[in-house]
């Protein structure tokens, strides 16, 4: 009599399914661990001739003006990478080389600051821009800000508060509304990227529940139900320039700048600039780099094409000094 033949296959077929999927719990779980999408917190050291200084609990590098004159004195904000990144100092230095006093100040990711991007503070900001007021060696009547993606949303926002006070704003990648903030771990944030006063301002929810894709969209289809989140660009009465990448696939600049732009247009007497590059992405507005060098890789990561990125640098940082030399230039009699 012929034995049955015991089929092995089913369980060895069982056992290599169950060991695939505790190879990709694993890996899961290594990559929620490890965060590689999350951008490093860094805090770069003052540059020849800087100083780090701490101002309401939040550190900055700051770069004087000439010696012997007051000089104008521009406020720089990073954007969602937080921290005091390179980046930052990096357009500090530039415009410090370009004659002005620079503070590029951080404001949340480092210790003492909130963790996540939600509720900050305007009061850092405003702390930064009363800092520089109060210094002697710096105007206060040509003070500017210099904010770059939601460093720009800061700074759009700030001035809108601060006209008085706030002479020109360049606003990088920018963004016409408050957002919804959010966390670099993508845990859930349902609250506004910024407080006054320890209240939150009014902000437009993220309508998309997967934060892969485009999330600011359909978010924007939503703004005639959240009018309050509208920055009141009129308010500033000082210059504003709005540099922007129509390629740009983090969030869409160009649109939203164009909505700045539109906003402030009917509002007579209001001077307002908008640099828009079609091959260029979010990083394509800041100090020209060099072709084939890491850093120009790096811009384009973002959007846009490598040689994109950097022509749109180059055609945009030369104008961006003569904007501001032509809005900070002292007043006659002065």
């Amino acid at each position: 009599m012929t034995m049955p033949v015991k089929r092995k296959w089913p369980r060895r077929l069982g056992i290599g399914c169950l060991g695939l999927l505790l190879l990709l719990v694993a890996a899961a779980a290594g990559l929620w661990i490890w965060q590689p999408w999350v951008p490093p917190i860094e805090s770069a050291a003052a540059g020849p001739g800087g100083q780090r200084v701490t101002i309401g609990g939040n550190i900055g590098n700051f770069y004087p003006g000439p010696a012997g004159q007051r000089s104008p004195a521009i406020l720089v904000l990073g954007g969602s990478e937080g921290g005091l990144g390179a980046g930052a100092d990096s357009r500090a230095r530039a415009l410090n080389a370009a004659g002005y006093a620079v503070l590029a100040l951080s404001w949340y990711r480092l210790p003492g600051q909130p963790e996540r991007l939600e509720l900050v503070p305007l009061e850092t900001f405003y702390q930064g821009l009363d800092w520089l007021a109060a210094r002697p060696d710096i105007d206060p009547a040509r003070i500017a800000m210099f904010g770059t993606s939601k460093g720009a949303e800061a700074a759009l926002l700030v001035a809108s508060r601060r006209p008085d006070q706030v002479r020109a704003v360049v606003a990088a990648m920018p963004s016409h509304v408050v957002w919804q903030g959010f966390d670099w771990s993508m845990m859930p944030v349902s609250a506004s990227s910024w407080s006054e006063r320890g209240r939150p301002v009014p902000y437009l929810p993220i309508t998309t529940a997967d934060w892969s894709g485009d999330i600011y969209g359909p978010a924007l289809a939503s703004l005639p139900r959240h009018q309050d989140a509208v920055i009141p660009a009129e308010r500033i009465s000082g210059a504003v320039l709005l540099a922007c990448g129509e390629a740009d696939s983090l969030w869409p600049s160009c649109r939203m700048a164009r909505a700045v732009r539109d906003r402030r247009a009917r509002t007579d007497g209001l001077t307002t600039e908008l640099l828009a590059y079609a091959d260029a992405g979010h990083g394509g507005h800041g100090p020209p780099v060099a072709p084939g060098t890491p850093a120009a890789e790096r811009i384009a990561s973002l959007g846009g094409t490598a040689s994109g990125n950097i022509a749109a640098r180059n055609n945009g940082w030369p104008r961006t000094l003569a904007f501001l030399a032509a809005v900070l230039a002292p007043e006659d009699g002065q």
